[in-house]
C-alpha cells in the first residue's frame, strides 16, 4: 500500500494496513536545524501538499501601513474601506521573527458589525492550476488536499476577537449570525468554484476551536459550528469528497457535534491538560465514523525521551487504531526557532513505532 493510498483510505474510513503517521509543517522556513527532520518526514511519513483556496478570493479594499510600536515591536495598522465606512485593525510584528500578537480587531462592537456587513461579497477566481501541481508534486507519497480556511463562526471570531464575539453572542447574536451566514456564503461560491474545476476530494478547515468550552458551551457550539459548518461539509459529500477538521482545545462536551456536522477526520484530540478527551475516548463515542489524527502533544516531542514517545504511540495505537481511522500526529507544528535537532530523535522515534505496525 502506497502512502497516498493509506492517508486517503484513512480519510475514506476504509480499512488499511496500519496507521498513517504525519505531521504539520510549519516549522521555521529558514531554520537549518530542522533540515534532518524535514528530509524524515518527506522520505518516511503520508503527506498532504495542503493549497490554500482562499486565494481565490478577491482581495478587499485594505491600506496597511507599519508604524514603530518599542524596542521588540512593530504595530501594523489595516484600515479596511467598506461603504458604510472604515474599519481599523491593529497587529504586532515581532522585530526577533517571533509569533505576533492580535491588538485591536475590525470589528469590536456591534456599529462595526454592521459596518462589516456593507461589504458585497468578493468574486472568486477560478485559477486551481495550484491545487494540480501540488497533486503532482506528492505523488505517491501523500494527498492534496484543499484548505478552505476558516468556518464561518472561526473565521467572525477572528474578525472581532474572542472576547467581543463572545459579548456580540449575548446581547447582539443576530449580528453574529449574519457575519456566519455571509462568510458561509462565501465558502459556499467558493466551494462551487472548487468542484466545477475538479478540485478534491479532500478538503480541510478550521476554527471551530473558538466557539468550544470553556468560553462556550455545547449549544453555542451547534448555533455557530454545526449550524454553518454542516452545509458546507454535505456539499463535499455529495461530490464524493472527505473533509478534515482541525480543532484545538477541550471538545468532549462538544465531541458529538463533529459527528453532527459529518467531519470525516478530526485533529488534534488533546488529552488533559491541554484537552479533555482521550484517545480512547474519542474511539468510544465516535466508532469508525471518524479518522482520528492525533494525540501527542507538540512539547512532547520536545521534551519527552524517545522512549517515552514509543511508549505514548504504542498506547495510541492500541487505544485507537481499530484497521481504519488513525493518522498519528503531533497536535501542532514543530515550531520553536533553533531546536530542529532537539525533537529530531522523538519525531524519528513516533514515526519508527509507526512503521514498525506494518510489520506485526
Amino acid at each position: 500500500m502506497t502512502r497516498r493510498e493509506r492517508l486517503e483510505r484513512c480519510y475514506r474510513g476504509q480499512p488499511v494496513d496500519r496507521p498513517a503517521v504525519y505531521s504539520r509543517t510549519g516549522m521555521p522556513a529558514d531554520d537549518p536545524t530542522y533540515d534532518r527532520l524535514r528530509r524524515l518526514l518527506r522520505e518516511r511519513t503520508e503527506l498532504k501538499a495542503v493549497w490554500p483556496s482562499a486565494r481565490l478570493d478577491a482581495p478587499y479594499d485594505i491600506d496597511v501601513d507599519l508604524e514603530s510600536h518599542s524596542a521588540d515591536w512593530d504595530r501594523r495598522v489595516s484600515t479596511l474601506h467598506t461603504p458604510a465606512g472604515d474599519l481599523t485593525a491593529t497587529y504586532l510584528v515581532s522585530r526577533h521573527r517571533l509569533p505576533g500578537l492580535h491588538e485591536t480587531f475590525f470589528v469590536d462592537s456591534a456599529e462595526a458589525a454592521e459596518t462589516y456587513l456593507s461589504l458585497p461579497l468578493p468574486d472568486v477566481g477560478d485559477d486551481v492550476s495550484g491545487f494540480f501541481a501540488g497533486d503532482v508534486e506528492v505523488g505517491d507519497a501523500g494527498i492534496a488536499e484543499a484548505g478552505l480556511g476558516f468556518n464561518p463562526a472561526g473565521f467572525v471570531a477572528e474578525l472581532c476577537g474572542s472576547e467581543t464575539f463572545a459579548v456580540l453572542s449575548l446581547t447582539h447574536r443576530d449580528l453574529v449570525h449574519a457575519l456566519c451566514e455571509r462568510q458561509q456564503r462565501l465558502l459556499l461560491q467558493r466551494l462551487e468554484v472548487l468542484l466545477d474545476r475538479g478540485v478534491g476530494p479532500f478538503f480541510s478547515i478550521l476554527g471551530q476551536e473558538y466557539v468550544v468550552p470553556p468560553l462556550h458551551g455545547p449549544a453555542d457550539f451547534d448555533d455557530f459550528n454545526v449550524r454553518y459548518d454542516a452545509p458546507l461539509i454535505d456539499r463535499i459529500h455529495e461530490a464524493g469528497g472527505r473533509i478534515h477538521v482541525h480543532c484545538h482545545g477541550a471538545v468532549a462536551r462538544v465531541f458529538d457535534g463533529f459527528l453532527a456536522m459529518g467531519a470525516d477526520v478530526l485533529h488534534p484530540i488533546e488529552p488533559p491538560p491541554m484537552g479533555d478527551i482521550t484517545a480512547a475516548e474519542a474511539r468510544r463515542r465516535a466508532g469508525d465514523r471518524i479518522c482520528l489524527e492525533g494525540n501527542l502533544q507538540i512539547h512532547e516531542l520536545y521534551e519527552s525521551t524517545p522512549e517515552e514517545i514509543r511508549q505514548q504511540v504504542g498506547r495510541l495505537i492500541d487505544d485507537a487504531f481499530t484497521g481504519a481511522g488513525l493518522i498519528v500526529s503531533a497536535s501542532a507544528s514543530p515550531f520553536i526557532r533553533g531546536a530542529g535537532e532537539d525533537c529530531y530523535p522523538q519525531y524519528e522515534a513516533m514515526v519508527d513505532t509507526v512503521l514498525a505496525r506494518s510489520a506485526a
